[in-house]
């Protein structure tokens, strides 16, 4: 389903939803100590992100890696913490006609660290996590990719099941202006051209600051018009920290949000993001319900009439 502005709208953070509701939540396992203890918090949450206007919801197995739960607890519990996850997902947008569960791939070694990367173990950690995803999943969603051949490796392990691949690259957090490259320092032009050529069915961006992301968006509009593929679709989700250096990683501790991004502040990026060409937005990391809301009624053209 698209709202009149044919915008698609996507959920915010699980983690830090979860952190301010009170569920369990703590480093390194962030977003996935609530799945294990308290799985109905994340139930509680994705119904909250669909209540706000969420037309796709993600599932909570981002943390679902070694980097967050550790290698031991990944072989023996990993595959099906995965499926708990998708299971949730599947049963809260079941309950809502026209909502669509995104399968998150996450980076295999770590948010923002394209350094970490080790493409000899990427089979044995993704394999997993996409046999738990494939039967409950109407998308995948490879996220927070920060290098170019991460999201190449998903590509070459996801079953032939014609869902959509969509892939999001976190970029990295520069004074805006300058060239818009992902953390690696790869230009976006170039992952843009490798995943049009793997066959991607979406481009976004996300998990860094809403300043950066217009940029990135022209830069693939541009790109998309020299390759003359149109329909390969663009998004953006933003996330409310600071600035992040290159030598962070998601579980050093928890960041402060800012307080410049409230609701009808993210807003005017969200409009900005659509006018440079964005059709999937939504939020990441700090974007909560109350976020949604407002970029949902906005979209539907609610709020501005």
């Amino acid at each position: 389903m698209e709202n009149r502005e044919g915008v698609v709208i996507l959920d915010g953070g699980m983690g830090r939803e979860l952190a301010r509701r009170g569920a369990p939540f703590r480093q390194p396992e962030w977003s996935a100590l609530a799945l294990m203890e308290a799985p109905h918090t994340v139930s509680e949450v994705h119904e909250a992100f669909i209540h706000s206007g969420a037309e796709v919801i993600t599932t909570n197995s981002y943390a679902l890696v070694p980097f967050h739960i550790g290698q031991a607890r990944f072989a023996s519990e990993g595959e099906a913490l995965t499926r708990l996850s998708a299971t949730l997902a599947r049963q809260a947008a079941d309950r809502h006609p026209g909502v669509r569960v995104a399968g998150s791939l996450p980076p295999l070694f770590g948010s923002y660290r394209a350094d970490l990367y080790r493409p000899e173990q990427v089979a044995a950690l993704a394999t997993p996590l996409v046999r738990a995803l494939a039967p409950h999943v109407d998308i995948w969603l490879a996220e927070t990719m920060s290098l170019i051949a991460e999201p190449l490796a998903y590509r070459a392990l996801l079953p032939n099941d014609g869902k959509p691949l969509w892939v999001s690259f976190t970029l990295e957090d520069d004074v805006p202006g300058s060239e818009p490259r992902l953390r690696s320092g790869e230009p976006v032009s170039s992952a843009v051209r490798a995943l049009v050529e793997a066959g991607a069915d979406a481009i976004l961006f996300n998990c860094c600051q809403p300043e950066v992301i217009e940029a990135a968006l022209a830069e693939a509009v541009a790109t998309l018009a020299m390759l003359e593929r149109r329909d390969v679709r663009l998004g953006a989700y933003a996330n409310a920290f600071p600035p992040q250096p290159k030598e962070a990683t998601a579980n050093d501790g928890l960041d402060e949000v800012r307080a410049d991004l409230g609701p009808a502040d993210y807003l005017i990026w969200a409009e900005r993001w659509k006018a440079a060409g964005a059709r999937l937005i939504g939020g990441c990391c700090g974007i909560g319900p109350e976020h949604i809301a407002a970029l949902s009624a906005h979209f539907a053209g609610v709020a501005d009439e």
